[in-house]
């Protein structure tokens, strides 16, 4: 797991010349950290076999390692059995679809290490889905507009998809808007899932 580690920070310092003079720590979690900012604020565009291999093997590694949570061994609620309430880390959670809160370029975070969920998808899927994203972007040929929702695969979380959907930014006190905009987003996901057959 180590030289798969040093391997990706390698490729990724190599791959930039921005970042061709940045150290390697010495701590395994340091050098965690390092290729997570690395895959934060790389732009999309193809990358070599090899890599997305070995970054596989070592992020599904790095999932067994926090724990999968599969959704069909939750309790349900007492008041309806369709409905499971559950806190946790989204990225461990084993489900047909999982919910990312996205902005409108639907690309992911770009600040390293950044606590929004956006980046913590992003970072455990791998490069794939912000190259997945971009695509989607480039063929659409403009922002995602707020309340709508996109589905993607979702690489190496467990889940078996993504569905991404722009929030209201809301920095001022709520409107009536806001919650028309942010009703719209569970509607989008909700109707992506009855598109695509989701039960999870």
């Amino acid at each position: 797991m180590k030289e798969d580690l040093l391997y990706l920070i390698k490729y990724l310092l190599q791959e930039d010349s921005r970042y061709s003079d940045v150290p390697i720590p010495e701590s395994t979690n340091e050098q965690r950290r390092l290729l997570r900012s690395l895959m934060n604020v790389r732009n999309p565009k193809p990358i070599d076999t090899e890599f997305l291999r070995v970054q596989d093997k070592f992020l599904q590694e790095e999932t067994e390692r926090k724990g999968i949570v599969d959704v069909t061994e939750l309790p349900a609620t007492q008041a309806d059995r369709r409905i499971i309430l559950w806190q946790g880390d989204i990225t461990r959670l084993k489900a047909d679809a999982i919910v990312n809160a996205a902005n409108n370029q639907l690309l992911g975070c770009f600040v390293p290490c950044h606590g929004c969920i956006d980046n913590a998808i992003h970072s455990a899927a791998g490069i794939q889905l912000r190259n997945e994203c971009n695509k989607i972007m480039r063929r659409q040929n403009h922002p995602e507009a707020t309340g709508q929702a996109k589905i993607t695969g979702a690489y190496n979380l467990p889940s078996n998809h993504v569905l991404h959907t722009v929030g209201p930014i809301i920095n001022t006190p709520l409107t009536e808007n806001d919650c028309v905009n942010l009703a719209s987003c569970y509607q989008s996901c909700l109707e992506l899932c009855e598109t695509n057959k989701l039960k999870s």
